[in-house]
C-alpha cells in the first residue's frame, strides 16, 4: 500500500507539471492567435482608409449577405459595404432601424467572416435612444470585425435631424469608444439635409450641409456623405469646403463616372440599388415564367451551382 502511494505521488507530480506546461502553451497559442487577429484587423482598417485617399474613385455596390460579399471579393472589389435598407428588406423588415439590432449584428458577423477584405456597415443612427445605448452598440458593432460605419443624423422616430451639435457629440463618442478598443473605425458621417429638409432652399441646404460637414470632421469623422446631393458643382463645393473625402449615392441625374473621377470624388455607394437591380431581374423572369415563357433565361444562366459552390469554397 505504501509502495503504491510512494510511486503514485511522483507520477501525479509529473502529471501536474505536464498539465501546467500544456496550459501555458495553450495560453501562449491563444495570445498569438489574438495578436494575429488584431494585426489583421489593423491592416484592414488601414487598407480601407487608404481606399479613400488614393486618388481613385471607390465604388461600393452595397450588399446584404455573405454570398454578395464573397461575389464582390471574387470579382476584384477591395472592400465591401452593406446597406441598411437591403439588409432590412431582405429579412422582411422596412428600413429605419426596424430590424432587431441583434439580428443585424449576427448578419454583419457572418459577412465579415466570409471575406478577407474590409467590411463597412450602414448602422443608420446607431439603433440607440441615447448616448449610453450608442456606446454599447458601437462596442458590439466593433466586435463583429467591421472596419467602418455609415452613421447618419436622422431621428427615425421623429422624421427630423439631430442638431449638428448633438450629432457631433455622437460622432466624438464613437471615435472615443473605438480608440479605447484599439480600433481605427472609419466613420462615414452621413447628413440627410438634402433628403429631409424640405423647407430649405437649395442655398440653405448647401450652407447647412457644409456646416455639418465641418462639425462632423472636427468631431472625428473620416468621410462625409451628403446623401441625395447630385449636381457636379455642389459636390465639388462640398469637397472643397469640408475638406474630407466625400461619398455620394448613385442616383438618376448624378454626373457620370468620368466627371466624378475628374473632380476627385472619393466614394460612390449604391445604397439599396444593388438589391433593387437583383429584385428587378428576378421579378422580370418570374413574370415570364408565370406566362409559360422564359425557360431559357433559367437554363442558359451562366451562374451555375458549380460556380456558386466554388465561390463559397474560396472563403
Amino acid at each position: 500500500m505504501f509502495y503504491f502511494v510512494d510511486s503514485f505521488i511522483p507520477n501525479l507530480e509529473n502529471l501536474i507539471d505536464f498539465l501546467e506546461s500544456t496550459f501555458v502553451a495553450i495560453e501562449s497559442l491563444f495570445k498569438s492567435i489574438k495578436m494575429l487577429s488584431e494585426n489583421f484587423q489593423i491592416e484592414k482598417e488601414k487598407q480601407f482608409y487608404q481606399l479613400h485617399h488614393n486618388e481613385r474613385l471607390l465604388v461600393l455596390p452595397n450588399i446584404w449577405n455573405p454570398l454578395g460579399a464573397i461575389l464582390l471579393e471574387d470579382v476584384g472589389y477591395k472592400a465591401v459595404a452593406t446597406a441598411s435598407a437591403s439588409i432590412a428588406l431582405a429579412n422582411g423588415y422596412q428600413d429605419g432601424e426596424k430590424i432587431p439590432f441583434n439580428d443585424l449584428l449576427l448578419i454583419l458577423e457572418k459577412i465579415v467572416k466570409s471575406v478577407a477584405i474590409p467590411v463597412t456597415a450602414d448602422v443608420e443612427s446607431g439603433y440607440a435612444k441615447n448616448n449610453t445605448e450608442l456606446s454599447e452598440n458601437i462596442k458590439k458593432l466593433i466586435d463583429t470585425g467591421i472596419t467602418g460605419i455609415n452613421f447618419e443624423d436622422s431621428k427615425h422616430d421623429e422624421q427630423k435631424l439631430f442638431t449638428k451639435e448633438e450629432q457631433s457629440e455622437k460622432i466624438n463618442l464613437i471615435r472615443k469608444i473605438a480608440s479605447e478598443m484599439g480600433s481605427a473605425l472609419f466613420i462615414n458621417a452621413r447628413t440627410d439635409v438634402f433628403l429631409k429638409e424640405k423647407n430649405l432652399s437649395n442655398e440653405e441646404k448647401m450652407a447647412e450641409a457644409i456646416e455639418r460637414g465641418k462639425a462632423y470632421k472636427a468631431a472625428g469623422a473620416d468621410c462625409f456623405y451628403p446623401i441625395f446631393l447630385k449636381e457636379k458643382e455642389s459636390i465639388a463645393t462640398i469637397m472643397k469646403e469640408v475638406s474630407l473625402p466625400v461619398n455620394i449615392l448613385m442616383l438618376p441625374g448624378i454626373p457620370d463616372f468620368s466627371t466624378l473621377k475628374e473632380i476627385g470624388l472619393a466614394r460612390i455607394s449604391l445604397g439599396p440599388g444593388f438589391l433593387k437591380y437583383a429584385i428587378n431581374s428576378m421579378k422580370h423572369v418570374a413574370q415570364k415564367l408565370l406566362n409559360y415563357e422564359g425557360m431559357e433565361d433559367i437554363t442558359s444562366n451562366p451562374v451555375t451551382t458549380d460556380y456558386l459552390n466554388k465561390l463559397i469554397s474560396k472563403k
